[in-house]
């Protein structure tokens, strides 16, 4: 019999990049149960506060989609800081008895920031633009690197690209990509 962490649900591979003034997130598609696909058409990524925020999640469908909710009550109460409002949502995230037992992490993003939030509380801003979350985080973070110093590609266009060479090799990452840019 098939334990619970043998059957946690994996997915997705969610990287933002930031580049020349313009920054995109994308994500895969696919959600993945012990060793099958049960999903290859997932959207992990979005636009939230009228398309001024971009925001992507891996982890548990249920409980981001709660902290989205959350996020975007955060971000009307803190409209024009992403960092108060991802800072007041760990804070909450954290020591909330409900909250802290959500499975998931979010990568946001504006015109000026890109930060990672976690439940543990965690709200961290990469230092040269380039951050990812999930089971393919860290191959879509070396693709993105190595892209951004040897391409001319624009933002999306390097997301893109670095989420299809994570999709080779991660097995939690398909080519089933969704790319948001401001």
């Amino acid at each position: 019999m098939a334990t619970d962490r043998e059957n946690r649900i994996r997915s997705t591979t969610i990287l933002a990049v930031r580049k020349d003034g313009k920054v995109a997130l994308g994500g895969d598609g696919q959600v993945t149960l012990g060793d099958s696909v049960l999903k290859s058409g997932a959207t992990k990524v979005r636009t939230l506060q009228d398309g001024k925020v971009l925001a992507g999640f891996a982890g548990s469908v249920a409980d981001a989609l709660t902290l989205f909710e959350k996020f975007e009550a955060k971000l009307k109460d803190h409209p024009a800081n992403l960092a108060r409002a991802a800072v007041e949502l760990a804070k909450e995230w954290r020591t909330d008895r409900y909250l802290r037992r959500l499975e998931a992490q979010l990568a946001v993003a504006d015109a000026e920031h890109s930060l990672l939030i976690s439940g543990t509380g965690d709200v961290i801003e990469p230092d040269d633009g380039v951050m990812s979350i999930g089971s393919g985080s860290t191959m879509a973070v070396a693709a993105a690197r190595a892209l951004v110093e040897h391409s001319s590609l624009e933002a999306g266009e390097l997301v893109r690209a670095a989420l299809e060479i994570a999709a080779d090799i991660c097995i939690y990452t398909n080519r089933n990509i969704t790319v948001l840019e401001l």
